[in-house]
């Protein structure tokens, strides 16, 4: 099988079908729109959304939750993915994203509790949990706030 052997398959290419070329064509005059109306000018139709003057659904659903301006969002690790670094390393936000353990650092990095740490390692990030800095301590490191 060569490349210009090949040929589609049969019924897979329709032929192109052009509206408004005359009577003969069977979709001359008014193109398959029909006679007046809004489908049948030109820019004619409604904005996404819009339901025929109906109340639209983003409307009638109830509107939830609160969104705190002030608050802070933290990207966040785990004890246990700090295993990763060698012993007696100083891990700070550079060397996270570095390691691919974090991708945005939005307002800093925290550190949570979850898992086991083994090695001895000095971590610097902007909040720490309790049981992360206590899980950092008990292996020999420290725990840095920046």
């Amino acid at each position: 099988m060569r490349i210009d052997n090949l040929s589609p398959v049969a019924g897979s290419n329709k032929p192109s079908y052009r509206k408004g070329r005359g009577p003969g064509s069977g979709n001359g005059k008014t193109a398959g729109r029909g006679h007046k109306g809004q489908w049948s000018r030109s820019g004619g139709g409604v904005r996404p959304g819009f339901e025929g003057g109906q109340m639209p659904l983003h409307r009638r659903l109830p509107k939830r939750g609160f969104t705190n301006i002030f608050g802070t969002t933290y990207a966040i690790i785990n004890v246990s993915d700090l295993n990763g670094f060698e012993d007696g390393t100083t891990v700070g936000i550079a060397e996270l994203i570095a390691a691919g353990l974090v991708k945005k650092t939005f307002d800093g990095v925290k550190v949570l509790g979850n898992g086991d740490l083994s090695k001895k390692l000095t971590v610097q990030a902007t909040a720490f949990s309790g049981t992360a800095k206590e899980k950092i301590e008990q292996a020999g490191g420290n725990a840095e706030v920046i």
